[in-house]
């Protein structure tokens, strides 16, 4: 594709690549290449790849994975914020014994939601999107809740509970219900409640993939 015909701006490729030469390397110090299961992450490296070839499915698999999850999670950090623990999820967001470096490289969830709309929108939204994700999704939990730390007491800096296989939180497993009913809602529910209603959403407003 030649710079004429290209969909997505040089200063939007340029920007992105290089926040991700500061986080890739930094969250691989500090965190470990575990840390990259995380949906979010895996959307990040993605999108790195999808945006310099304006590969449309990946763009579309991408934002119909973490569009919801991650506007969830910026409610979440605003309601933390107010003083009022939610979930626990976004809690090690105001935890001081953590780099506040690091905790401003993770305000990406913010805005990576805001930039893959805009990138469905230049590029047009494929719909393999939902299936790919879903199978995408299938390989990384059973993978995160069989070989992955489970949430502990004192988590440190090691990822653990990876995408919430044990729940919300990374210090104590939920205890609504059995460990493997909670895997299992996840598994059937992630593809019904939160990836198949935002493929009908992009789906209806953004234009088609060429």
């Amino acid at each position: 594709m030649t710079q004429t015909e290209s969909r997505v701006p040089l200063a939007v490729k340029l920007a992105y690549t290089a926040f991700m030469a500061v986080l890739v390397p930094v969250y691989g110090h500090y965190y470990g290449p575990t840390n990259f299961l995380y949906f979010c992450d895996i959307a990040l490296i993605v999108t790195l790849i999808a945006i310099w070839s304006e590969n449309a499915l990946l763009i579309s698999m991408c934002c119909v994975g973490i569009l919801l999850p991650q506007t969830f999670w910026v409610t979440d950090f605003l309601v933390n914020a107010a003083g009022i623990s939610l979930t626990g999820m976004t809690d090690y967001m105001f935890d001081a014994s953590h780099s506040l470096f690091l905790r401003l490289l993770s305000l990406f969830h913010g805005w990576l939601p805001f930039l893959l709309i805009y990138l469905v929108w230049k590029t047009g939204y494929h719909r393999h999107a939902l299936h790919s994700w879903t199978g995408l999704s299938w390989v990384v939990l059973p993978i995160c809740f069989f070989l992955m730390p489970p949430p502990t007491a004192q988590p440190g800096l090691t990822p653990v509970n990876i995408n919430y296989v044990w729940g919300f939180s990374d210090h104590a497993a939920q205890a609504w219900v059995p460990p493997y009913v909670w895997f299992a809602g996840l598994l059937i529910g992630l593809p019904l409640l939160v990836f198949a209603p935002t493929h009908l959403v992009l789906a209806r407003v953004m234009p088609e993939a060429g």
